[in-house]
């Protein structure tokens, strides 16, 4: 019954978002046709200023970020409702009180949701880092490797847990010496934005002592709990086979995608994900010089 409700809510949702898409494309034809008119002397006003402005920021509240900075460029009544408090207010998570700095001041929640696109948040005790995407305002989440499994690395012999200064979190791990390489991990997707399409990545950094993992298989597996999930072979590597090994970043770190899943999200529905990069089969020499800070999880198709 909660599934067969879940999915009448999806096609809704869906027929809602497709209806309010169709509407921002004639707002963006519209603008077109004003700025045609404005150029020859035609008065700026547009055919919709006779809305009342709460309407059209509650239109707007139902597509997304992108869409409300463009309709705002249609005329001054547009520009007013699209960078008003009511149509931000759905763009940002609910639970955003208990979630930023006590001290920090907002004018709008405009300006707080381009905070909480430039400045992640650190939540669930420093264990994971939150930020909003922000061209969609989907949720993005680092879990820290503090919150992770390392196979075999538990002991000082092997890897080190310690401060890093270009680390989102308090602590990373350095692989000193291993035999085998291995981590896991798991989380719940009720953090994540429902009805999207992720990308998980292993998020690292190389050291001069790298060395080790050049010829090493790793298999990674990313999905669903109770699902099929995806897989696929990586490689620490800088030139493997394409999509299989590690990419620079805008920041100073490294990744290398693990895999993707489809979030369902909606009422009732909590799942939980596992992912993990396992080194298949061992391998009998020695591995180290690598840094990790994490695993991030991130609307498929979005770079950093």
């Amino acid at each position: 019954m909660n599934k067969t409700r879940n999915v009448q809510e999806t096609r809704a949702l869906l027929a809602i978002k497709g209806h309010f898409h169709k509407f921002v494309e004639r707002l963006k034809t519209l603008k077109l046709f004003l700025a045609s008119e404005k150029s020859h002397g035609v008065s700026e006003l547009s055919p919709f200023d006779s809305l009342p402005e709460v309407c059209i920021s509650l239109i707007i509240s139902f597509t997304s970020p992108r869409d409300a900075c463009v309709v705002a460029l249609v005329s001054k009544t547009f520009e007013s409702a699209a960078n008003s408090n009511i149509a931000w207010e759905k763009f940002i998570p609910p639970e955003y009180p208990s979630m930023v700095r006590g001290s920090q001041y907002y004018t709008s929640k405009k300006e707080l949701f381009f905070d909480l696109c430039h400045n992640s948040l650190l939540i669930d005790d420093g264990e994971k880092s939150f930020w909003i995407e922000r061209a969609s305002g989907k949720r993005c989440i680092m879990l820290s490797v503090m919150s992770l499994s390392i196979l075999k690395g538990v002991s000082p012999r092997y890897c080190e847990w310690r401060p890093y200064h270009e680390s989102r979190f308090e602590n990373i791990v350095e692989l000193l010496k291993v035999r085998e390489f291995g981590i896991r991990g798991r989380m719940n997707t009720r953090d994540l934005s429902p009805r999207t399409r992720y990308s998980v990545y292993i998020v690292f950094k190389i050291t001069e002592n790298y060395f080790g993992f050049g010829d090493v298989a790793i298999e990674a597996v990313v999905g669903v709990v109770g699902h099929e999930p995806s897989r696929r072979s990586i490689c620490f590597d800088e030139f493997p086979r394409k999509g299989r090994g590690r990419r620079r970043r805008k920041d100073v770190w490294m990744e290398i995608e693990l895999g993707e899943f489809f979030n369902e999200g909606g009422l009732g529905n909590s799942d939980e994900i596992e992912m993990s990069a396992l080194e298949c089969p061992e391998q009998p020499y020695w591995k180290c010089g690598l840094i990790i800070q994490g695993i991030e999880i991130r609307p498929t198709k979005l770079q950093y």
